[in-house]
């Protein structure tokens, strides 16, 4: 084998898997088609779970570095054409970083290869083969065609994947006519910006920040920092255009605006100019034998905000089951539930992102009342809260086995502070080497002693923790429970349900129980 795993895309998402990869001991081989890393930015941000992710990987450290912060405040969100303003609500679920991708990507490049990943830009998947022992890829580079082979390949390389159609995998769903155009933009002298961030536009008059609907389209506008807008047209009724990788051209941006606003709004610098369409399709099955789909190639979203946050944590969901299979403990069905978790959450977010479309597309007084309903709606605590939920991802909760589960199953672990010997900590500190945690918060050693059985796959640690949740936790590699042992749950019940989840996701223990760790 020339690797374990062979990641096709070298986006965030493969970036992602191929670090997850390496942490797991896995070897995985990037095959990227562009030589260079993108330079236009087509995402400008991160939001939601993965930011979580990111500071239980330590990677929030190196975005700080890079002048972001690493807990941004709660969003003022666009949904639809509907703002989610969680600005004041206590401990938001869901928060947003302003990031361009290419700084992204750059981090997750660099984190990659310091483990060990190898990347290799300008090598074009053109082909690919499987049977029951392995899976080869078919590639042209810089140098000629040659053949590589590894235990499995993960398509990560976007909604016009390769390696899907390749697989025979469909891709169903729609594809919207409306072409959007962004720009992060100053503007000239001419324009009045109020105190209060309207615009004063000549030929149109004043504009509110967010979301201006016309005959022709819609426009929308929000200040980035001091003079330094957000820009943004979607037209109605647009001329054909290739949404590709041509970059788009200030005349463009501005032809754009003028069209939908029926005036020009004059323009004096452009710091990034994009267009881009929407699609709402999602991949029928995320695996087909040793091929894998992960990010935009198993699915793909009709808003913005969300693609990064999926697919990233596509790719730390499947990276610790694909390296139990290459290592040999992997239970039988592991793997499959990378399928049955992640088609999951991207059902989910196909759902909220399509009420976006429907929010945004409505243009007669019926939608008008459904946006100014919903506006009012959200003024309120509770649906605000639980609707940032749904953007964030931060509702999920996995599918777990055994009967009598504890509430905390199958949620994102809370990143609790935690007492030990060696001082104070939190649990996401502990998650930095991505292995499985059984974490003791009642110093409970008959469950120690059973978690000892699984110590080559499992770090056992003990602490304390005000009003712990529960006795113990057992913590999948992606952050999630596993099983929980309710408070003072005696260990006629908690030690048989413990042993059963170890057997699950972590296969068969060892012939003998050592000394743990702690």
């Amino acid at each position: 084998m020339d690797a374990d795993v062979i990641i096709v895309g070298a986006g965030p998402t493969g970036l992602m898997l191929a670090a997850e990869l390496r942490l797991a001991g896995a070897r995985p081989l990037v095959l990227e088609r562009r030589p260079q890393s993108r330079d236009i930015a087509k995402a400008n941000g991160l939001g939601g779970r993965v930011l979580d992710l990111l500071a239980h990987r330590g990677l929030l450290d190196r975005l700080e570095a890079l002048g972001h912060p690493g807990r941004p405040p709660a969003p003022r969100y666009p949904f639809g054409t509907v703002q989610l303003d969680l600005t004041d609500v206590p401990e938001p679920p869901l928060r947003g970083m302003s990031l361009p991708q290419p700084q992204l990507e750059r981090v997750l490049d660099e984190r990659a290869r310091e483990l060990g990943g190898e990347i290799r830009r300008g090598h074009e998947v053109i082909g690919v083969r499987q049977d029951d022992a392995a899976v080869s890829a078919e590639v042209r580079g810089p140098q000629g065609s040659y053949r590589v082979a590894a235990r499995f390949l993960v398509g990560c390389d976007g909604p016009r994947s390769r390696v899907r159609d390749l697989a025979g995998i469909p891709f169903p769903g729609t594809t919207y006519p409306e072409v959007n155009r962004l720009g992060h933009v100053t503007l000239a002298d001419s324009v009045i910006q109020h105190d209060d961030g309207d615009l004063e536009v000549p030929g149109w008059g004043r504009i509110a920040a967010g979301f201006t609907r016309t005959e022709r389209g819609v426009f929308a506008f929000g200040r980035r920092s001091v003079g330094d807008l957000m820009m943004q047209t979607t037209e109605a009724e647009p001329a054909e255009v290739d949404d590709s990788d041509a970059p788009m051209t200030l005349a463009e941006f501005q032809d754009s605006v003028r069209r939908v606003l029926g005036t020009p709004l004059p323009v004096a610098d452009a710091t990034r100019l994009s267009r881009y369409g929407f699609q709402a399709r999602q991949a029928d099955r995320y695996r087909h034998g040793r091929v894998l789909l992960a990010g935009d190639a198993a699915h793909a979203f009709p808003a913005t905000g969300v693609g990064l946050n999926v697919g990233m944590l596509d790719a730390v969901n499947l990276a610790w089951k694909l390296a139990a299979d290459v290592h040999g403990w992997a239970p039988a069905g592991l793997l499959d539930t990378y399928h049955s978790e992640r088609h999951y959450v991207g059902a989910r977010t196909m759902m909220q992102t399509q009420a976006q479309v429907a929010l945004r597309r409505g243009q007669d007084p019926a939608a008008e009342a459904l946006r100014q309903v919903l506006q009012e709606l959200l003024v309120d605590e509770q649906p605000a809260r639980r609707l940032g939920a749904l953007i964030a991802g931060a509702d999920i909760r996995y599918p777990m086995p055994g009967a009598d589960r504890h509430a905390l199953t199958g949620t994102w672990v809370p990143d609790l502070r935690l007492r030990t010997d060696q001082g104070t900590t939190g649990v996401a500190r502990l998650m930095r080497t991505a292995r499985p945690v059984l974490l003791d918060l009642a110093d409970r050693p008959d469950l120690r002693a059973i978690a000892g059985d699984w110590r080559d796959r499992v770090d056992i640690r003990t602490a304390e923790a005000a009003d712990r949740p529960a006795d113990a936790l057992l913590i999948r590699p992606d952050a999630h429970i596993a099983w929980a042992a309710t408070t003072d749950e005696p260990g006629d019940t908690a030690g048989p349900a413990l042993r059963a989840a170890l057997s699950h996701w972590f296969g068969a223990p060892l012939t003998a129980t050592g000394p743990t760790n702690s």
